[in-house]
Protein backbone atom coordinates (compact mmCIF):
# COMPACT_ATOMS: atom_id res chain seq x y z
CA UNK A 1 0.00 0.00 0.00
CA UNK A 2 1.71 3.03 -0.94
CA UNK A 3 2.04 6.11 1.58
CA UNK A 4 -0.75 8.25 0.70
CA UNK A 5 -3.05 5.43 0.83
CA UNK A 6 -1.96 4.47 4.37
CA UNK A 7 -2.24 7.66 5.60
CA UNK A 8 -5.64 8.01 4.33
CA UNK A 9 -6.36 4.81 5.73
CA UNK A 10 -5.14 5.91 9.16
CA UNK A 11 -7.28 9.09 9.06
CA UNK A 12 -10.38 7.09 7.87
CA UNK A 13 -9.71 5.04 10.98
CA UNK A 14 -8.77 7.40 13.54
CA UNK A 15 -12.34 9.12 12.79
CA UNK A 16 -14.44 6.24 12.83
CA UNK A 17 -12.90 6.23 16.26
CA UNK A 18 -13.56 9.68 17.32
CA UNK A 19 -16.92 9.42 16.16
CA UNK A 20 -18.35 6.26 17.46
CA UNK A 21 -19.61 5.56 20.89
CA UNK A 22 -17.91 2.35 21.14
CA UNK A 23 -15.36 0.23 19.45
CA UNK A 24 -15.04 -3.50 19.96
CA UNK A 25 -12.27 -5.29 18.58
CA UNK A 26 -12.58 -8.98 17.48
CA UNK A 27 -10.60 -11.71 15.72
CA UNK A 28 -12.77 -13.42 13.15
CA UNK A 29 -9.99 -15.94 11.96
CA UNK A 30 -12.33 -19.27 10.68
CA UNK A 31 -15.48 -17.36 9.84
CA UNK A 32 -16.32 -17.62 6.33
CA UNK A 33 -17.60 -14.68 3.60
CA UNK A 34 -21.23 -15.34 4.03
CA UNK A 35 -20.60 -15.82 8.08
CA UNK A 36 -18.77 -12.47 8.00
CA UNK A 37 -21.86 -10.98 5.90
CA UNK A 38 -24.23 -12.02 8.59
CA UNK A 39 -23.04 -10.50 11.34
CA UNK A 40 -22.88 -6.91 9.56
CA UNK A 41 -26.64 -7.91 8.43
CA UNK A 42 -26.96 -8.58 12.37
CA UNK A 43 -25.09 -5.21 13.44
CA UNK A 44 -26.58 -3.09 11.09
CA UNK A 45 -28.30 0.11 12.43
CA UNK A 46 -26.14 -0.35 15.82
CA UNK A 47 -22.49 -0.46 14.33
CA UNK A 48 -20.64 -1.24 11.13
CA UNK A 49 -17.94 -4.20 10.82
CA UNK A 50 -14.80 -3.28 9.21
CA UNK A 51 -11.80 -5.73 8.68
CA UNK A 52 -8.75 -3.92 9.82
CA UNK A 53 -4.88 -3.97 9.43
CA UNK A 54 -3.23 -4.36 12.52
CA UNK A 55 -0.42 -1.54 11.84
CA UNK A 56 -2.86 0.93 10.42
CA UNK A 57 -5.28 0.22 13.24
CA UNK A 58 -2.19 0.58 15.85
CA UNK A 59 -1.78 4.12 14.34
CA UNK A 60 -4.97 5.04 14.08
CA UNK A 61 -6.01 4.34 17.49
CA UNK A 62 -2.56 6.35 18.79
CA UNK A 63 -4.04 9.34 16.24
CA UNK A 64 -7.11 9.03 18.24
CA UNK A 65 -5.72 9.02 21.56
CA UNK A 66 -7.29 5.25 22.48
CA UNK A 67 -4.24 3.22 21.90
CA UNK A 68 -4.62 1.98 25.47
CA UNK A 69 -7.64 -0.01 25.13
CA UNK A 70 -5.97 -1.52 22.15
CA UNK A 71 -2.81 -2.54 23.79
CA UNK A 72 -1.18 -5.91 22.76
CA UNK A 73 -4.73 -7.31 21.26
CA UNK A 74 -3.88 -5.99 17.55
CA UNK A 75 -2.19 -9.50 16.55
CA UNK A 76 -3.86 -11.87 14.41
CA UNK A 77 -6.92 -10.82 11.80
CA UNK A 78 -8.99 -8.31 13.61
CA UNK A 79 -11.64 -6.21 12.55
CA UNK A 80 -13.57 -3.65 14.50
CA UNK A 81 -17.38 -3.08 14.97
CA UNK A 82 -17.77 0.76 15.29
CA UNK A 83 -20.51 1.28 17.05
CA UNK A 84 -22.81 4.49 16.26
CA UNK A 85 -26.18 3.41 17.62
CA UNK A 86 -26.78 1.75 20.76
CA UNK A 87 -23.54 -0.12 22.38
CA UNK A 88 -25.98 -2.20 24.50
CA UNK A 89 -27.71 -3.71 20.96
CA UNK A 90 -24.54 -3.98 19.72
CA UNK A 91 -22.44 -5.95 22.14
CA UNK A 92 -26.08 -8.22 21.98
CA UNK A 93 -25.79 -8.67 18.66
CA UNK A 94 -22.00 -9.97 18.97
CA UNK A 95 -22.45 -11.64 21.98
CA UNK A 96 -25.31 -13.55 20.29
CA UNK A 97 -22.99 -14.57 16.93
CA UNK A 98 -20.38 -15.51 19.07
CA UNK A 99 -22.75 -18.16 20.56
CA UNK A 100 -23.37 -19.77 17.41
CA UNK A 101 -20.17 -19.17 15.75
CA UNK A 102 -17.63 -19.51 18.25
CA UNK A 103 -14.66 -18.20 15.57
CA UNK A 104 -15.64 -15.22 16.67
CA UNK A 105 -13.32 -13.54 19.70
CA UNK A 106 -14.26 -10.52 21.43
CA UNK A 107 -10.92 -9.17 22.47
CA UNK A 108 -12.01 -5.87 23.99
CA UNK A 109 -12.99 -2.47 23.10
CA UNK A 110 -13.36 1.09 24.48
CA UNK A 111 -17.04 3.16 25.23
CA UNK A 112 -16.90 6.76 25.33
CA UNK A 113 -13.24 6.86 25.66
CA UNK A 114 -13.04 4.16 28.30
CA UNK A 115 -11.38 0.66 27.87
CA UNK A 116 -13.31 -2.54 28.09
CA UNK A 117 -12.47 -6.00 28.05
CA UNK A 118 -14.10 -8.87 26.50
CA UNK A 119 -15.76 -8.97 30.57
CA UNK A 120 -16.68 -5.97 30.21
CA UNK A 121 -18.79 -5.95 26.81
CA UNK A 122 -20.42 -9.48 28.19
CA UNK A 123 -21.81 -7.44 31.06
CA UNK A 124 -22.57 -4.57 28.66
CA UNK A 125 -24.89 -7.20 26.58
CA UNK A 126 -26.31 -8.05 28.93
CA UNK A 127 -27.85 -4.75 30.13
CA UNK A 128 -31.42 -3.35 28.66
CA UNK A 129 -31.40 -1.38 25.80
CA UNK A 130 -31.85 1.93 25.84
CA UNK A 131 -35.39 1.75 24.01
CA UNK A 132 -36.63 -0.83 27.01
CA UNK A 133 -34.78 1.53 29.74
CA UNK A 134 -36.84 4.65 28.26
CA UNK A 135 -40.07 2.86 27.68
CA UNK A 136 -39.17 2.23 31.62
CA UNK A 137 -38.53 5.17 32.72
CA UNK A 138 -41.42 6.76 30.40
CA UNK A 139 -44.13 4.36 32.33
CA UNK A 140 -42.35 5.68 35.85
CA UNK A 141 -43.17 9.05 34.60
CA UNK A 142 -46.55 8.34 33.70
CA UNK A 143 -47.41 6.56 36.46
CA UNK A 144 -46.14 9.64 38.70
CA UNK A 145 -47.52 12.06 36.80
CA UNK A 146 -51.02 10.60 37.36
CA UNK A 147 -50.67 10.11 41.30
CA UNK A 148 -49.61 13.48 40.81
CA UNK A 149 -52.85 14.69 39.09
CA UNK A 150 -54.94 12.42 41.42
CA UNK A 151 -53.58 14.56 44.38
CA UNK A 152 -54.10 17.87 42.70
CA UNK A 153 -57.76 17.08 41.57
CA UNK A 154 -59.28 15.36 44.89
CA UNK A 155 -59.09 18.88 46.66
CA UNK A 156 -60.56 21.22 43.78
CA UNK A 157 -63.53 18.48 43.59
CA UNK A 158 -64.13 18.42 47.41
CA UNK A 159 -63.99 22.15 47.55
CA UNK A 160 -66.75 22.33 44.48
CA UNK A 161 -69.17 20.18 46.51
CA UNK A 162 -68.83 22.00 49.39
CA UNK A 163 -69.07 25.55 47.41
CA UNK A 164 -72.60 23.91 45.80
CA UNK A 165 -73.53 22.53 49.34
CA UNK A 166 -73.48 26.11 50.38
CA UNK A 167 -75.22 27.34 47.55
CA UNK A 168 -78.29 25.26 47.96
CA UNK A 169 -78.47 26.06 51.53
CA UNK A 170 -78.65 29.63 50.86
CA UNK A 171 -81.34 29.37 48.30
CA UNK A 172 -83.26 27.37 50.98
CA UNK A 173 -83.27 29.77 54.26
CA UNK A 174 -83.39 32.83 51.86
CA UNK A 175 -80.80 35.72 51.87
CA UNK A 176 -83.29 37.70 54.96
CA UNK A 177 -82.19 34.59 57.25
CA UNK A 178 -78.61 34.26 55.75
CA UNK A 179 -78.09 38.03 56.54
CA UNK A 180 -80.07 37.98 59.90
CA UNK A 181 -77.82 38.48 62.77
CA UNK A 182 -77.69 35.55 65.52
CA UNK A 183 -79.05 36.24 69.10
CA UNK A 184 -76.85 36.77 72.07
CA UNK A 185 -76.74 36.99 75.55
CA UNK A 186 -75.29 40.39 75.97
CA UNK A 187 -77.45 43.18 77.46
CA UNK A 188 -80.15 45.26 75.45
CA UNK A 189 -78.31 48.41 74.16
CA UNK A 190 -80.66 50.86 75.75
CA UNK A 191 -79.78 49.74 79.44
CA UNK A 192 -75.94 51.00 78.05
CA UNK A 193 -76.92 55.15 78.44
CA UNK A 194 -78.45 54.51 82.02
CA UNK A 195 -75.43 52.91 83.38
CA UNK A 196 -73.45 55.61 82.02
CA UNK A 197 -75.41 58.27 83.84
CA UNK A 198 -75.23 56.82 87.30
CA UNK A 199 -71.38 56.52 87.21
CA UNK A 200 -71.11 60.10 86.07
CA UNK A 201 -73.42 61.09 89.23
CA UNK A 202 -71.61 58.84 91.70
CA UNK A 203 -68.32 60.78 90.61
CA UNK A 204 -69.35 64.52 91.49
CA UNK A 205 -68.51 66.50 95.07
CA UNK A 206 -70.47 69.14 95.79
CA UNK A 207 -68.82 72.40 95.40
CA UNK A 208 -66.84 73.80 98.75
CA UNK A 209 -65.58 70.34 100.06
CA UNK A 210 -66.71 67.95 102.82
CA UNK A 211 -69.42 68.16 105.03
CA UNK A 212 -69.47 68.65 109.26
Amino acid sequence: MATDEKNAAIAELAEKFRSSSAAVLTEYRGLSVAQLAELRKTLRGNATYSVVKNTLTERAAKEAGVESAFDGQLVGPNAIAFVEGDPVEAAKGLRNFAKDNPHLVIKGGILDGNALTAEDIDKLAKLESREVLLAKLAGAMKAQLSQAASLFNAPLSQTARVVEALRAKVEEEGPAEAAAPAATDEAPAEEVPAAAETTEATETTPEGGDEG
